[in-house]
């Protein structure tokens, strides 16, 4: 079965990921309503969702060397993170009670440190490629081991780009807030290889001034 891949990110109405506060709670009602199998996210993410609402890095418990034991339909958290950024942190990210556990991308060149890291707290973690994660490899193999065939990340533009030109994303869901960065602004989209026609799959406004629209990918990116 093919990997189903939807962005879903809240921007600027002059696109920007970033400058502004997004309505969270819209925007995680609207995730939650595509019943994903797992949030594809990548460390630059956690790290600064980390600075912007955790307050610090609590200290770790021997609760969170375990594997939780939540509901079987919750998500997985499946983290891109070769260089093992995240040392330290991850228990952040496995406490999030919405969170099925933390799957992490790894490659070859991952630090041997962070790899014993994540076998002491008992994380489940893959090996993709030899310097960075190879996604696609990656992808198939959470298919078939964890029968994680619908994803939806609301990661930056690195990582979502990076599955746009490998023809990897099937869905772009964008809730535009009803604002203006201007100079500051940090495109959601950045380095696209090729040109992408969309198709306007929904559109609906919200009474905060927000619009939710949703298209689909009818030509791929480039392999």
């Amino acid at each position: 079965m093919k990997t189903e891949i939807i962005i879903h990110n809240s921007v600027s109405l002059d696109g920007s990921l970033t400058g502004f506060m997004p309505d969270m709670e819209l925007h995680y009602r609207i995730a939650g309503d595509y019943h994903p199998d797992a949030h594809l996210i990548g460390a630059d993410t956690i790290i600064a969702g980390n600075e912007m609402f955790g307050g610090g890095i609590p200290e770790e418990l021997p609760s969170d060397f375990e594997v939780p034991r939540r509901h079987q339909g919750l998500p997985w958290w499946v983290i891109v993170d070769s260089r093992g950024r995240l040392k330290g942190a991850l228990h952040t990210c496995r406490r999030f009670e919405y969170c099925r556990d933390v799957i992490i991308l790894a490659s070859e060149s991952t630090p041997v440190d962070y790899l014993d890291y994540l076998k002491e707290r008992n994380y489940s973690f893959i090996i993709a490629g030899a310097e960075k994660t190879d996604l696609e490899f990656a992808l198939a193999f959470l298919s078939e081991k964890y029968k994680i065939n619908k994803i939806l990340t609301d990661t930056g533009r690195v990582l979502g780009s990076h599955l746009i030109n490998l023809g990897l994303v099937s869905e772009l869901s964008v809730l535009i807030h009803p604002l203006l960065i201007g100079g500051n602004c940090y495109p959601m989209f950045y380095g696209i290889k090729d040109e992408l026609k969309l198709r306007l799959k929904k559109s609906e406004q919200f009474d905060n001034g927000c619009v939710w629209n949703v298209y689909t990918i009818e030509k791929a990116g480039i392999k």
